[in-house]
């Protein structure tokens, strides 16, 4: 019995212009090496890491995209999301990454939000099980999801154009081909073609059941449904190709033994590496180091900075991993940093690249004036800021609306905002030259506030006592 076929189809959001997708006619097997055409590149950058079968049993998977083999027809590939959050984060993008290098050469991608499986949860490199999440919050979730996806698509559309005609980038959510299903229907016709042994013996699983919290039975049909949602892509999209973190293997393995013992034809999975912090932790939620894509949890700024302060031992691996600059951009890059490292040459062009695709040319144009806000003390840059940004830049500042008496001075602008304590020790401060306003230190407390000095152009006032406590003021009745 063939595992059923639901006619909810969620409404995906369809980017750029497309064909319909192609389906490789199969018993073209031919000798081919994998060690050609786009494959080979991405390998080559090391963006893609592993294959999956190594061989097919009707086709090879280099077949797959060679254009002229396959009648012109694009191939259609799929990653998937778990909605365990509202914002995708930086060890997302290299999946991201996979799916647009395969648009840019013509092929149909599908970001898939997992709307439903993020309810059970992932158990693939995790130690222990992840906090249950309700419907309502996972539907948030996965809404936001939505919303980040389209908004990197878009910025890949806009400003990353090779002049090539690209193939559709679409977003889907199983939520709609799971949400009417009815649970003894589904394992009665997907259960009978997955064998225990085979789903026991996957790593993920075995890690798991060794640990002392052991592992829950939603957790251990995760790969069940994520084999049946690439069989679902495959049924209706066309889509022979699973992409995923290298943690990813054996749901992939599990999706593949799955189509093909339904249908004799043949699928295949590739992984991308799995980025880590210096300590060698997954970057992630779940690790709490996540460097996330939303704006509201991550600024433009702290991911330019988080890109921006890689070692020198990784920059050329990320460089080649996160961007799209060509191999020999690369390579000239790198020799100018040989030449002059001091400069950081890489790593602000790294930074530029991620910045731009994660918030568009507006994001990176903020992310550069804070740095030279705060690193190069510009107060050009300070009155180009807008409120947002400098929040966004001082997070832990404290931030006040005052309003500009006439005569306010240095002193009643720093007890107003609650920046110094009452009493000659507050006047002290001051005299002392622990006090600063847009990076000019004021040693007299007297002194009254002027218009293009201690109050910008924007109305906006830095205080800084110390070395490190910032106070953001917005002037009103200006």
């Amino acid at each position: 019995m063939v595992a059923p076929m639901l006619r909810g189809i969620s409404r995906g959001r369809w980017f750029f212009t497309a064909g319909p997708p192609g389906v490789l006619p199969l018993g073209l097997r031919e000798a081919h090496s994998a060690a050609q055409g786009l494959l080979a590149v991405q390998k080559a950058r090391g963006l893609f890491k592993e294959f999956f079968p190594e061989r097919g049993t009707k086709i090879e998977l280099p077949m797959l995209f060679d254009r002229g083999t396959a009648g012109n027809l694009p191939q259609t590939i799929y990653c998937g999301f778990d909605p365990t959050a509202d914002s995708l984060h930086v060890g997302h993008l290299l999946a991201l990454l996979g799916l647009f290098h395969f648009q840019r050469a013509g092929h149909n991608v599908i970001a898939l939000v997992g709307g439903a499986t993020a309810r059970l949860g992932d158990p693939s490199g995790r130690t222990k099980e992840r906090e249950m999440l309700d419907a309502e919050r996972v539907g948030r979730n996965a809404s936001a999801l939505r919303q980040g996806l389209e908004a990197l698509a878009t910025n890949h559309q806009q400003l990353f154009s090779n002049g090539r005609t690209w193939g559709s980038f679409t977003v889907l959510d199983n939520s709609a081909w799971y949400e009417k299903q009815q649970l003894v229907d589904f394992l009665a016709a997907v259960g009978g073609h997955f064998r225990m042994g085979t789903l026991l013996s996957r790593l993920s699983v075995q890690t798991r059941l060794k640990s002392p919290e052991g592992m829950s039975l939603a957790e251990f049909l995760y790969q069940v449904l994520q084999a049946y949602d690439f069989y679902y892509l495959f049924q209706h999209y066309g889509c022979r190709v699973q992409l995923g973190g290298s943690d990813q293997l054996g749901n992939i393995m599990s999706g593949y033994e799955f189509i093909h013992k339904l249908t004799g034809e043949d699928v295949f999975g590739i992984t991308v590496p799995l980025i880590t912090s210096t300590t060698g932790a997954k970057l992630g939620k779940s690790a709490g180091n996540a460097v996330w894509l939303n704006r509201d949890k991550t600024s433009p700024f702290e991911l330019y900075q988080f890109f921006v302060r890689q070692q020198d031992d990784s920059i050329e691996r990320y460089l080649k991993l996160f961007t799209f600059l060509p191999l020999p951009e690369i390579d000239h890059i790198m020799q100018l940093h040989i030449r002059e490292p001091e400069k950081r040459g890489p790593q602000k062009r790294l930074a530029a690249e991620v910045t731009k695709l994660v918030h568009g040319q507006e994001g990176l144009d903020s992310a550069k004036r804070c740095t030279h806000a705060l690193y190069h003390s510009s107060i050009d840059a300070l009155e180009g800021m807008s409120d947002r940004e400098l929040k966004e830049l001082f997070r832990e500042a404290s931030f006040s609306e005052l309003v500009l008496d006439p005569g306010t001075s240095v002193l009643d602008t720093c007890r107003k905002a609650n920046a110094i304590p009452d009493g000659p020790r507050g006047y002290r401060m001051i005299t002392e030259g622990g006090v600063s306003i847009n990076h000019r230190q004021v040693t007299n407390p007297e002194s009254v506030l002027v218009v293009g000095q201690h109050i910008l152009k924007n109305g906006l006032s830095l205080l800084k006592i110390g070395k490190r406590n910032f106070y953001i003021i917005k002037w009103l009745q200006l």
